[in-house]
């Protein structure tokens, strides 16, 4: 597909020159009025995005708003997987993500092929798979869950219940271990944001700031997770911040999320925690930084590029998901 010139298959979004003299704040506002549009961001996007976003929230909360919204055009300010589960969602609504070069690299880690062979090895297990994953996965799961919900789902299972975790190794045997299950196996996959967090630096760092409180995403490694005061997912880590009396906190997750913790809580310190290799930009998750505001900008004028999936596929990765918000419902989560 061609737009003024620029192919988005080749670049994967359209690079179309924007006027400077534009304020595009204003005008992402006024199409998404006149196109009758909806802005969902995660967490992790940049601050100017978190800031005109119509929805913000980590992955549970945007499957919620996904599923109920009626907007006809969702503009997804996340990675691809997220734009994916809203058209699985509300297939019959146009499901723009800025950029298809937004990918994941915990989705990554559990390709289809290789998830096929380790699920076949377990045949009569359920397959419980983080929304973290591709659709193609999602049509060999039995219900996803998300890092809010998970242990919720788990114990929501029969104990006698076997079950098979996919993909993130470090969620899964958290959860193993929080649940007390034996009968789960995990999938080895891993996100490279959360393990690159380096445990002997935050240890130094707790020295410095003896006060502060450790709070981490349990998909950082277990050295981690056990000295944290406090272990959650995205929105949990925040609501922690809010809720909780100490003055500064070491947060072991995207440092996306810093920019609500110090909207919400001005008067305290949040300290990113240091990567193992303090050259690699490590706690910042380089597909979500994709996305821009020009990218946006351009994506709700043309409208593109949209996520695309055929009917088998949004039929069988549907089911899962909405087992997961239906036991979600259920939970009151």
């Amino acid at each position: 597909m061609h737009v003024n010139n620029y192919n988005i298959k080749e670049k994967g979004f359209i690079d179309s020159p924007i006027d400077p003299k534009i304020d595009m704040v204003e005008e992402i506002g006024r199409m998404k009025k006149e196109k009758n549009a909806i802005l969902l961001a995660h967490y992790y996007q940049t601050n100017d995005i978190q800031n005109i976003a119509d929805f913000l929230g980590d992955s549970l909360k945007l499957s919620q708003v996904a599923a109920e919204t009626n907007a006809d055009i969702i503009i997804f300010a996340g990675v691809h997987f997220m734009a994916e589960t809203a058209k699985i969602l509300s297939p019959e609504k146009q499901v723009i993500i800025p950029d298809l070069n937004a990918g994941c690299s915990l989705a990554d880690s559990c390709p289809p092929e290789e998830f096929k062979k380790f699920k076949d090895k377990y045949p009569d297990h359920t397959v419980i798979s983080y929304v973290n994953t591709t659709a193609k996965i999602k049509t060999m799961t039995d219900i996803c869950c998300t890092s809010t919900n998970a242990l919720h789902i788990v114990n929501y299972l029969p104990k006698e219940e076997n079950i098979l975790f996919a993909p993130d190794k470090n969620l899964g045997n958290y959860i193993k271990r929080m649940s007390g299950r034996e009968n789960m196996v995990v999938y080895p996959g891993s996100c490279h944001v959360h393990e690159e967090f380096s445990t002997e630096k935050i240890v130094k760092l707790k020295n410095d700031y003896p006060n502060a409180k450790i709070i981490a995403h349990p998909e950082c490694e277990k050295p981690i997770l056990i000295m944290a005061d406090h272990v959650g997912s995205t929105s949990s880590l925040l609501k922690f911040t809010n809720k909780d009396d100490a003055r500064q906190y070491i947060v072991a997750t995207e440092s996306g999320i810093i920019h609500q913790m110090k909207r919400q809580n001005p008067e305290k310190q949040f300290i990113v925690a240091p990567p193992k290799d303090s050259t690699c930009g490590c706690s910042e998750c380089n597909f979500m930084k994709l996305i821009t505001m020009e990218k946006i900008y351009n994506s709700l004028k043309y409208e593109q590029p949209t996520v695309e999936l055929d009917r088998q596929t949004l039929e069988q990765a549907k089911k899962p998901i909405k087992q997961m918000l239906d036991i979600s419902k259920e939970l009151n989560l």
